[in-house]
């Protein structure tokens, strides 16, 4: 408002001036008319005969005449001088300005400029616009000189932004004068401007920084080389294990951080994944203090959009001791078989010495049952801790997530926008690799427990077709999807983790054409199907897809950062809930795959507790009231911002006391309450959510957010009557909820 205020007090000046202006003009038109009246009763008294009137009368009256020609004169000129006087006050009231002004007249013609306005153009070199040159040619000279190197316009905005040459922003403000001119303002943002990059910059630091908390709590060594083979990034973990002489292994070429003969045992598979492949092996290496370790090495390719590789993934595992175990194995396998032939040379009038070598055969076959026993412990202990941790793993990766979603429903310049989607496409990545190796991880530790019921499938392809709708539209394909309203018997959640693997599939490997998603109906069963237009796979690898980390790239199809674990869980959920899961293909045709699940009969609905008939929203997301309980308040903030952007009014809180601090929960009306399931102090969301419905005359819908996979928690909430999503929770997703929540309201 401060900008503004001086544009409309120069306008109102000088519309007066202009006033002024018509007054004296039309003073000094009557002052002329009065000097000829004047003149001719002077001519008539001089000349004055019988038929004329009285001459003194005549002269009298001329007297007065003159007396008044004499007055307005007077008068005219204090006008002259009153005129003069504003103009300059006008004058001095632009020059106070600390913006840039500019007066057009109606013809829109420059009229007055002052000295900020003019030094703009000092800086570039130039000379300044003069009086009567047009808005269009003052444009254009601004562009031609230099001055204007970069312009921004948003609809939304109150006027267009500049980058001048002298790098400094300016802001431009339009306001029409009531003479229909125009007063042109140009405002100096230059420190907004930095401001904004410097919050933008310190939020992708804070990304990245995020990034590099979850990988240094990996427990394997994880890196990044590029396509020169310097390394980019790097864990702690990694770094600990190969950093010589003190000195890190980040920014180093893999030749300065391997010993010569070390690294030319590598080249072979560096040489292989730089064309494409993927790279697992295993090999033994010292570390600097001398202590030997057996690594498993696995090696992921990374393309850019346009099919080239720019450098590779490492991941890399600890299997000393599993390495180990197999040698006892190995050697005490040997050493049995040489006692056996040993023993059974001297068998002959030795029975006595051959009951004691078969008490110590099994003696030896107990040590190795133990020793076997040992390593699958060892092995599922691994397994289980990486499960069991996913919730801290995932819970800063979802903070990230819903900012990074938020700052893309932003308007940035280009290249602020650019380094978000960067940062997007990274955690995607991350988010991705570390929630496939997670799930592979529960499935291997029996973690994730089918929770079988009977329910229609009409929902769940819905969803999954519109949410993979806009994926495929993305990269070009069409996806075609046939509705199904059967009633199946499995697990919903982890049914449809098989159909978005087969999809993500289908999408990965299709460079053109379309995906259909559909089901046909056997005796008992459905057949839920993904049909793709890709290259297909050749017969002698259709057993290798499901196998871990096993991918097959075929020439045209698109390649990105996965890990080739896709089908692997495909494989495994399949054979828990004993789904039978088929591929065929046919090479240049297409492949498609199906999975068989047995048809079954609803039971009766559990009617929610606490409906409410109350429309969630007014029109789209517009006005609806969320209130999110999330013990991290790096998530609250995340989804305070994700959700304000798609127009709901967002209330944040760590925990119940936090939130009756900012509102009344009993009597403030809610839409939503978005609640965590785990909650500082062992209190759980059901908990709070209830307590506060439970003061409420009208209970509020609930959706409740955890990274507890249990049956047990599942069906609790679903008896409740409560929405559940699992973490990482994906913005598209929850906007497909929260979507669907509006339409079951508005039903």
């Amino acid at each position: 408002m401060a900008n503004l205020m001086p544009a409309r007090t120069s306008s109102d000046a000088v519309a007066d001036h202009a006033e002024k202006d018509r007054r004296i003009a039309e003073l000094e038109a009557e002052n002329l008319r009065l000097r000829r009246i004047r003149d001719a009763l002077i001519v008539r008294v001089e000349s004055g005969t019988s038929h004329k009137p009285e001459p003194y009368a005549a002269f009298e009256h001329s007297v007065i005449l003159a007396e008044q020609v004499r007055e307005r004169t007077d008068a005219l000129n204090r006008a002259r001088e009153e005129a003069e006087t504003t103009r300059q006050r006008l004058i001095d009231a632009i020059e106070s300005i600390a913006d840039g002004f500019v007066l057009f007249d109606d013809e829109r013609r420059l009229i007055l400029s002052n000295s900020r306005f003019r030094s703009y153009w000092r800086h570039a070199g130039v000379e300044a616009p003069d009086s009567g040159t047009t808005i269009d040619e003052v444009k254009r000279l601004a562009t031609l000189s230099g001055l204007v190197r970069e312009e921004y316009g948003r609809e939304d905005a109150e006027g267009a932004v500049f980058l001048l040459s002298n790098d400094r922003w300016v802001q431009m403000t339009e306001r029409p004068t009531r003479e229909g001119g125009l007063v042109v303002l140009y405002t100096d943002i230059t420190d907004v401007k930095n401001s904004e990059m410097a919050r933008r910059i310190k939020a992708l630091e804070e990304s990245e920084r995020w990034i590099r908390v979850v990988t240094d709590h990996v427990p394997a060594l994880i890196a990044y080389v590029g396509a020169d083979m310097t390394v980019q990034f790097c864990n702690k973990v990694y770094e600990a294990w190969y950093a010589r002489g003190g000195e890190p292994p980040l920014g180093k070429r893999l030749d300065q951080i391997h010993a010569p003969d070390f690294y030319h045992r590598l080249l072979p598979q560096i040489l292989e994944v730089m064309e494409g492949h993927n790279v697992t092996f295993e090999l033994e290496e010292t570390g600097e203090q001398g202590d030997q370790r057996y690594m498993l090495r696995s090696y992921v390719p990374n393309f850019d959009e346009f099919g080239n590789i720019i450098g590779f993934f490492v991941l890399i595992r600890d299997i000393t001791d599993r390495r180990k175990t197999a040698l006892a194995l190995e050697q005490a396998y040997d050493n049995l078989e040489r006692r056996v032939k040993e023993r059974t040379a001297a068998l002959t009038g030795l029975n006595n010495q051959l009951r004691q070598e078969i008490t110590e055969r099994a003696a030896v076959e107990a040590r190795l049952r133990d020793a076997k026993l040992d390593a699958e412990r060892a092995n599922l202990s691994k397994t289980k801790f990486l499960a069991a941790v996913s919730h801290d793993l995932l819970q800063p990766l979802n903070a990230a997530r819903l900012f990074t979603s938020a700052l893309l429903e932003q308007s940035f310049g280009p290249k602020a926008e650019g380094l978000v989607r960067s940062v997007s496409t990274s955690l995607d990545d991350v988010e991705n690799l570390l929630g496939t190796l997670v799930d592979i991880s529960k499935l291997d530790a029996g973690v994730i427990k089918p929770d079988v019921t009977a329910f229609d499938l009409r929902d769940l392809l819905n969803n999954i077709a519109r949410e993979f709708r806009q994926v495929a539209l993305a990269e070009g394909l069409t996806l075609a999807f046939v509705p199904c309203s059967a009633v199946v018997e499995s697990d919903s959640q982890l049914l449809a983790r098989i159909l978005r693997n087969f999809l993500t599939n289908a999408i990965r490997y299709t460079p053109s054409g379309r995906i259909l998603l559909g089901c046909r109906r056997q005796a008992g069963h459905i057949l839920l199907q993904v049909w793709d237009t890709g290259p297909g796979i050749p017969a002698d690898k259709l057993s290798e897809i499901f196998q871990e980390f096993k991918r097959i790239h075929s020439e045209g199809c698109r390649m990105d950062k996965g890990l080739g674990l896709g089908l692997a869980i495909v494989d495994k959920i399949s054979g828990m809930l004993g789904h039978e899961v088929t591929v065929s293909s046919e090479e240049g045709k297409g492949s498609v795959f199906s999975v068989r699940v047995p048809m079954g009969k609803l039971r009766p609905k559990v009617v929610p507790a606490g409906g409410s008939s109350t429309p969630l929203l007014d029109e789209g997301f517009g006005g609806a009231r969320v209130w999110v309980i999330d013990n991290d308040r790096a998530i609250c903030e995340g989804m305070k911002t994700l959700l304000e952007g798609w127009g709901c009014q967002v209330t944040v809180a760590v925990s119940l006391a936090d939130l009756e601090r900012q509102l009344d929960t009993a009597g403030q009306p809610v839409d939503l309450i978005l609640a965590d399931y785990h909650l500082d102090n062992d209190v759980n969301g059901v908990d709070v959510v209830a307590e506060i419905n439970r003061r409420r005359a009208t209970a509020a819908p609930v959706l409740m957010i955890t990274a507890n996979y249990t049956n047990e928690l599942k069906q609790h909430i679903r008896k409740l009557g409560y929405l559940l999503m699992n973490k990482p929770v994906k913005p598209l997703k929850l906007r497909s909820v929260l979507s669907h929540l509006v339409l079951k309201q508005r039903s």
